[in-house]
């Protein structure tokens, strides 16, 4: 994490999930209070010209006008926002407008505070790791791909997949699953949590190795360093398999086919909230049981 401390915003991207009334009218509030606070106003063009006074830009160039973006709606659309901008260095605010909601943090109700102070240059900013995703098919790149969460390795019927597996070089073992997740401590609280894997503080520089309902049951997920990669590839039999990214983007994969993954040389940076810690946003998604006077109790006993 670092201090943002005074680099002059001039420009505020809007991107807004698409289809949501909710998060389309919040948009031309949040467009309007930038204009009178001598912002300019770009909205990413999925969200067409509904979002007033915006003037919309192509989604691809969302990066080239703003200082700083703000997304309106759940986790998928602020990973929708991670891909448009494509390493640069450019705070993103997530506000959230969906369903859990563990990277758009920020309520409806905190949003004008929070982006006065963004606008000053007095907020904090967070910095996530990327993954970058290779896929080689008969020792030639395909396709390379940036993810912010995850990036999975999946069958498309009810059978098992097997996916010999190397970490650094050295092979660890074929997997005989439903399907691999190789994820970021970011995406630790996404689809590998649902494959058991364990929540990682987002800012740790680790990958995530998870199997998703694996035939052996002792294997288990495994974290390894961020200076490593993993290497997938799909046995000789095979077919029927994707590679879905970001949960967003889906690659068909053919037999023998070779998944390389690794940390990529660009990351996300994200808007803080300065009055929530990481800890209360999984209190509150995930439902953990809180005791009224558990902090009392705590301080009381640290006394």
């Amino acid at each position: 994490m670092v201090k943002k401390a005074a680099s002059a915003v001039k420009s505020l991207g809007l991107v807004v999930k698409a289809g949501s009334l909710e998060a389309i009218n919040l948009g031309c509030a949040v467009a309007a209070w930038a204009q009178l606070h001598g912002l300019k106003v770009y909205a990413d063009s999925r969200a067409s010209r509904k979002v007033k006074p915006a003037k919309v830009v192509a989604s691809e160039r969302l990066r080239d006008y703003a200082d700083v973006v703000v997304v309106l709606g759940g986790d998928g659309t602020m990973l929708y926002a991670a891909r448009l901008m494509r390493g640069k260095r450019i705070p993103i605010l997530g506000v959230n407008m969906g369903g859990l909601g563990f990277l758009t943090a920020i309520t409806v109700s905190e949003v004008f505070p929070l982006l006065e102070r963004v606008i000053k240059g007095a907020c904090e900013i967070e910095e996530r790791m990327m993954l970058s995703v290779e896929l080689r098919r008969k020792g030639r790149l395909v396709s390379e791909h940036k993810v912010l969460n995850d990036a999975v390795v999946k069958g498309t019927s009810a059978r098992l997949v097997r996916m010999e597996t190397c970490i650094n070089k050295e092979y660890v073992t074929t997997y005989r699953a439903d399907g691999l997740i190789i994820a970021t401590p970011t995406g630790s609280t996404a689809y590998s949590l649902s494959a058991a894997g364990p929540i990682l503080y987002p800012t740790i520089h680790s990958i995530i190795v998870a199997p998703i309902c694996p035939f052996n049951l002792t294997k288990r997920p495994v974290v390894i360093p961020d200076w490593m990669s993993v290497d997938v590839k799909l046995a000789a039999a095979e077919s029927g398999t994707m590679l879905v990214l970001d949960g967003q983007v889906d690659v068909a994969l053919g037999e023998g086919d070779l998944v390389s993954v690794k940390r990529a040389s660009t990351s996300v940076y994200l808007v803080k909230y300065e009055g929530k810690s990481y800890f209360e946003i999984l209190r509150e998604r995930l439902m953990w049981e809180v005791k009224p006077d558990a902090k009392s109790v705590m301080d009381r006993d640290l006394k």
